[in-house]
């Protein structure tokens, strides 16, 4: 048996991610069905379970990062790695109030794992999403988590006591949100941001004690509630909150109403209770800008709609609100700095559908992920549907799964371009195949490769055919990339210095220099040693265009019959990305 923490260190905080992923995943389909204010939503799980799976994603990649040795990474690295994976990966409503709520704790926890800097951090969490809401809203997750930080009060300098504690007061908040928000009660049914809480906070109890939480909100005598819910247009059946249906129509992948449970609309905590026809759009997108600007934001955004929750902080926002005008709510963010990651989603008037899906969906289409706007933009125009990787800020499955639903297609080709995300795009193909999309994976490793087998795509060839074309061109590609080192370390091409700049070839430093363009030169010869057909490179943000005509120049004039294209690739990880075929 694991020793039980005695504080929450790094591998507590990574144990708690885990179980709190798997909590959510068992529990998605249910908080799904039971979301019913101020509409009937249908993926306040799904949005949960995503924020936390990019969380629990970030605390994984600290760990990878640690060199291997007795002892663990810092618990800060650790709790800031959870906080700022939730903040880039909050979906809806739901997931960016817990991503605050995560912040909330980390900003405490880093200093911190025992008893007293727990309830802190409980207190700081509850304190900072409740600013974060526009028109916070009783009987909301909001109130659960105020409720669990209360109930943690105290002195007692056991950490098993306080997580308890603040588990048993979640609970009980949860089963009384009925009696404080009137939607909640006439549907006879909990807040559904709330239960998700709830969820998290038990996986925090089991990390901490070793054991399995009751699940569910409590009830006057302690039981687990059963929680009513409404399915297809009207019957209703038990089902006991974390358990199953106990009579009546299954619930799974269905939500009030009979809706299935991809539909992309999420319920706002601070909308009014009358049920009237909301805003027609919501608008999410994360933001760099500086504290003054965002607060000029607030106020604008405030103005415009409803379900307004922004959160982050030292340069980085997220930012969810729903409006009339989508465009007003990007230009706010614009003129604020600089928005990213938009997405736009329309509510159709009658049944909370994104008006996509009433389309007929096209043949085929390929889901790319591309390292910077610039990429995007030209992925974009050749018709594929892209996904940004900001740098840092590698996307979770949900977002693939997203992309693969937005291109709505019958059959879709995926292109990952980066060997870190392979077994997260396995993933979101799984997850898209069991809604009956039919999708390949092609594993390109780089962008370079992908834009290679976007050239050769065919969408009205066969499928298997064109798959196979498309892989056979990213196989042909060899890649390269430039990066400065961040501290001293040992290369295959030797030791390297912090500053140096370093010649990646398929994955591994060929080339240590001392400025990007002698580097960059020194790699193209080596690549193209072995023979090839066509350079391209890819330009990051900062590069001048010289740059890129001194390389073109130094190809034409070592290597006959060799052929440069050059694309910008905006802001991306790398100065310079280079593919040869």
């Amino acid at each position: 048996m694991p020793q039980l923490p005695d504080d929450l260190d790094a591998v507590a905080v990574r144990t708690w991610c885990s179980l709190a992923l798997e909590a959510l995943g068992r529990e998605r389909a249910e908080i799904d069905a039971i979301n019913v204010y101020p509409i009937a939503d249908g993926d306040t799980g799904t949005n949960l379970y995503l924020t936390l799976e990019s969380a629990a994603a970030a605390v994984e990649a600290v760990f990878a990062a640690h060199e291997t040795g007795a002892t663990a990474p810092a618990t800060a690295d650790a709790v800031c790695a959870m906080a700022h994976g939730a903040l880039i990966g909050a979906r809806g409503n739901s997931g960016t109030i817990l991503a605050q709520l995560l912040r909330g704790m980390a900003g405490v926890l880093a200093d911190g794992g025992d008893a007293a800097h727990l309830r802190l951090a409980l207190t700081s969490a509850a304190d900072a999403a409740r600013q974060a809401v526009a028109h916070p809203v009783e009987g909301t997750v909001l109130t659960v988590a105020a409720e669990a930080a209360e109930a943690a009060r105290g002195e007692d300098p056991d950490l098993r006591t306080v997580v308890t504690a603040a588990y048993e007061g979640a609970r009980a908040a949860l089963a009384r949100t009925p009696e404080q928000l009137a939607v909640l009660g006439r549907a006879g049914v909990v807040d559904a941001g709330g239960r998700g809480l709830v969820a998290v906070l038990g996986a925090l109890a089991e990390t901490v004690t070793g054991q399995a939480p009751v699940r569910g909100p409590r009830t006057a005598s302690g039981n687990a509630a059963k929680t009513p819910v409404t399915v297809d247009g009207g019957s209703v059946v038990g089902l006991p909150v974390g358990g199953t249906p106990v009579g009546g129509t299954p619930v799974e992948g269905v939500t009030e109403g009979g809706l299935p449970a991809s539909a992309p609309v999420e319920g706002p905590l601070d909308c009014p209770e009358d049920g009237g026809a909301g805003p027609a759009f919501e608008v999410i997108y994360l933001l760099e800008a500086r504290d003054e600007q965002v607060a000029r934001l607030r106020t604008r955004l405030d103005a415009l709609g409803d379900s307004l929750v922004v959160v982050g902080g030292d340069g980085l926002w997220h930012v969810h609100v729903h409006v009339d005008d989508a465009g007003a709510a990007v230009e706010a963010g614009v003129e604020a700095g600089r928005p990213y990651r938009i997405r736009i989603t329309h509510f159709a008037t009658e049944s909370g559908h994104d008006v996509r899906v009433q389309a007929e969906p096209a043949q085929r289409a390929v889901v790319v992920v591309v390292p910077g706007d610039g990429l995007a933009g030209l992925c974009t125009e050749a018709g594929a549907t892209t996904v940004i990787a900001r740098p840092g800020e590698p996307p979770a499955s949900g977002e693939l799964v997203d992309a693969i639903r937005r291109a709505h297609a019958r059959e879709v080709v995926l292109l990952p371009n980066d060997a870190a995300l392979r077994h997260t795009a396995a993933a979101a193909a799984e997850q898209a195949r069991t809604e009956g999309v039919r999708v390949a994976l092609v594993p390109t490793r780089a962008a370079v490769q992908g834009i290679a087998a976007l050239a050769v795509h065919e969408p009205d060839r066969g499928f298997d055919e064109d798959v196979v074309a498309m892989t056979a061109a990213a196989g042909a590609t060899r890649y390269a990339e430039l990066a400065v080192a961040e501290r001293q370390s040992w290369t295959m091409a030797g030791i390297c210095q912090a500053g140096d700049i370093l010649g990646l070839i398929d994955g591994d430093v060929a080339v240590i220099g001392s400025d990007v363009p002698h580097t960059a030169r020194t790699v193209l010869d080596r690549m193209l040693a072995a023979g090839g057909e066509l350079v391209t490179l890819v330009l990051g943000e900062d590069v001048p265009d010289a740059l890129a005509d001194a390389l073109e120049e130094h190809v034409r004039e070592g290597h006959l019959a060799v052929d440069t294209v050059v694309y910008r690739g905006g802001h991306q990880r790398a100065p310079l990305l280079i593919g040869v075929e």
